[in-house]
């Protein structure tokens, strides 16, 4: 794959290059994290869970994921 296909993001806070047509879904996957206790911020902007499937990501989209733990 050429460089002319790949996009730099920002994720939690570290460079990544990804091919173009990444969505946010295969994001969670590729960096092994379970959508289900997270929460995902793009651009500064909450998104809802059930658009991460056709969310794509473009250059130099900045993403933090937020993992939620129990305790008490």
């Amino acid at each position: 794959m050429t460089k002319k296909n790949k996009i730099k993001i920002k994720a939690n806070g570290k460079y990544l290059l990804v091919n173009r047509g990444f969505t946010v879904k295969k994001l969670l996957t590729t960096l092994k994290i379970p959508s289900k206790k997270v929460a995902i911020e793009l651009n500064e902007e909450i998104i809802d869970k059930s658009k991460i499937h056709k969310t794509l990501l473009k250059n130099k989209d900045k993403i933090e994921i937020v993992h939620f733990i129990g305790g008490g």
